[in-house]
């Protein structure tokens, strides 16, 4: 198979043929349709994480994608050959699976049935960035009219999480430029505070006085870049950086607490440990997910490979923000 793949430490990534993996127990082996990239590839690709976690090679890049399933292991059987579904990689070492390739596998609890009203590409973009978002929001829990701030909200996982946010009720304050505002209020944001003209915390706390009730931190990697000051007294934190770290919260006036460290990548850190993503679909999948396969003797023929980014291009499907209860619905 072809695969964009790193041959050896400290080499250049390369296009070029590499043998088809095998499928272990508990794992899917699908054809690629549509792959998605992420920040993180770029950081593997440049061997940045070599210190960090075991890597083996010839290394595949990518982590997520969406394809149809050509075979699985023992042990698996909410999937079948013939299913399109869409999944990740998940970042456990040696880091050496990847998803720029003709054909990939991935561990079957990070596999779902893609929606019927789900395009491949779409489903490519879902996978990380949906996860991140999906472990932010939750561990932060808004009710219905409180107001969360999202730092970095223009990327893929912002975008997901304004959504999702928005979907529970939240009033969501989005940071990003007056380019972006248009594109962030159509996602849910009832307002989009410009981090270039001035104090995030600031402009923040003008439209709320006593402060947001969660902040879900998706950029900034000191304490100064987090408007941790933009959160009322007892709120609620959720962060995909380095910062803020324990004594950070205990230092801000109002005291917030970190409730989330969903990790985008397995980069340990003292100050915020590295969680696992969860998984899209259980290791035990619901009935729903087995009532969408595809008929495993006419399998649908695969558009042309693509590859998609995480972003706000498309909406998130309700198959993340119900943890891939992997029921075809309508998208919010």
């Amino acid at each position: 198979m072809r695969a964009l793949h790193v041959p050896a430490a400290g080499r250049q990534p390369v296009l070029a043929e590499l043998p088809t993996p095998a499928v272990p127990d508990g794992h899917v082996l699908i054809k690629v349709v549509a792959a998605g990239l992420n920040a993180v590839d770029n950081t593997i690709a440049a061997g940045m994480m070599a210190e960090m976690a075991p890597h083996e090679y010839p290394l595949v890049l990518g982590r997520d994608a969406a394809g149809i399933v050509q075979q699985v292991g023992t042990g698996v059987d909410h999937v079948a050959p013939g299913d399109a579904v869409f999944g990740h990689v998940l970042f456990t070492p040696p880091v050496q699976a990847g998803t720029l390739a003709e054909y990939a596998v991935l561990p079957a609890a990070s596999v779902c049935a893609k929606p019927a009203n789900l395009d491949f590409v779409t489903a490519a973009a879902i996978p990380l960035a949906g996860a991140a978002a999906v472990a932010a929001v939750d561990a932060v829990a808004p009710r219905p009219g409180q107001a969360a701030l999202v730092n970095g909200a223009t990327g893929g996982v912002g975008s997901y999480a304004i959504q999702l946010l928005a979907a529970r009720g939240a009033t969501v304050v989005a940071t990003g430029t007056p380019a972006d505002t248009d594109r962030l209020t159509k996602l849910g944001a009832t307002t989009v505070v410009d981090f270039t003209t001035g104090s995030v915390t600031e402009q923040v706390r003008a439209a709320h006085p006593h402060g947001v009730d969660a902040l879900v931190n998706l950029a900034g990697n000191t304490t100064d870049d987090v408007p941790l000051a933009a959160v009322r007294k007892d709120g609620k934190v959720a962060t995909t950086t380095t910062a803020p770290d324990a004594d950070a919260l205990a230092a801000a006036p109002a005291s917030p607490a970190l409730v989330s460290s969903p990790s985008l990548s397995p980069r340990p850190s003292r100050r915020s440990p590295s969680r696992r993503l969860p998984a899209l679909c259980p290791s035990r999948s619901p009935p729903s997910c087995r009532s969408t396969r595809q008929p495993t003797d006419s399998p649908p023929s695969p558009p042309e490979r693509r590859t998609a980014r995480s972003s706000s291009r498309s909406t998130i499907s309700t198959a993340v923000a119900d943890r891939c209860s992997c029921r075809p619905k309508d998208s919010f």
